[in-house]
């Protein structure tokens, strides 16, 4: 298991990305057993993700994400994910999951999030897309007041977590990224800053598991606490 150096620049290569995915897939399996799963997706050209040194072109995704909100008041912070445990923030005074399933004041909103390498940054990048029920895709200002108030406060106060609209690099259709900028300066100071990762070295393997504890926040996904607790032990 590599470690990264006191010179290290906070940048992932190819080949450290798929066997970071493949640590992250397994990790979030195995502490969100109850919520929706991280999953490979091959490019037309490259074979299965496998834990081991060869380069694999792919990404990783997660599908169907649902957010139940308020029909009747766009604005209204009610609302939460249809499976508490799928990670999305609570958000305090929501009802219960059954009574907004039930409720005809309250539309579905559903996520797919999709985390790709960047060869010009050398980081990983969060993608995303929202769309209602019916297959229509939401806009820009839809998705922020679906996210929890903690996630709009990181948008809005952060400087490198500004969300932006480009082209999927595998899918070639319009998708909504959190830019890149920034991702390698944050990382080398999230993970050389920490004690137990200063003192015996950050496996490199666990990249992933440090960014989107970060990252996740920005979008209003959980990560559990015991991938992060288990990475430092």
């Amino acid at each position: 298991m590599g470690c990264v150096s006191p010179s290290w620049d906070g940048t992932l290569s190819p080949k450290d990305f798929s066997v970071a995915a493949h640590v992250f897939t397994e990790r979030w399996e195995r502490n969100k057993s109850a919520s929706p799963s991280w999953f490979w997706v091959n490019s037309p050209k490259g074979p299965p993700l496998l834990a081991s040194s060869q380069h694999v072109e792919g990404y990783l995704s997660l599908e169907s994400m649902c957010v139940l909100v308020s029909a009747e008041d766009s604005n209204e912070e009610e609302r939460c994910a249809v499976e508490e445990e799928a990670g999305f923030c609570e958000i305090e005074g929501a009802a219960d999951n059954a009574t907004l399933v039930q409720s005809k004041h309250h539309e579905a909103h559903y996520y797919d999030f999709h985390i790709v390498y960047s060869s010009s940054f050398r980081v990983p990048v969060l993608y995303f897309r929202a769309y209602c029920s019916d297959g229509r895709p939401l806009l820009l200002n839809d998705i922020e007041k679906d996210l929890p108030a903690c996630s709009s406060k990181v948008l809005l106060e952060t400087k490198w977590s500004f969300i932006t609209m480009e082209e999927h690099p595998f899918l070639n259709r319009p998708w909504y990224k959190l830019h890149p900028c920034g991702t390698s300066e944050w990382m080398k100071l999230l993970c050389l800053g920490d004690e137990v990762a200063a003192k015996n070295g950050l496996a490199i393997e666990l990249y992933l598991v440090s960014w989107f504890s970060v990252v996740g926040q920005v979008v209003g996904l959980k990560t559990p606490l015991e991938m992060v607790k288990s990475q430092r032990n």
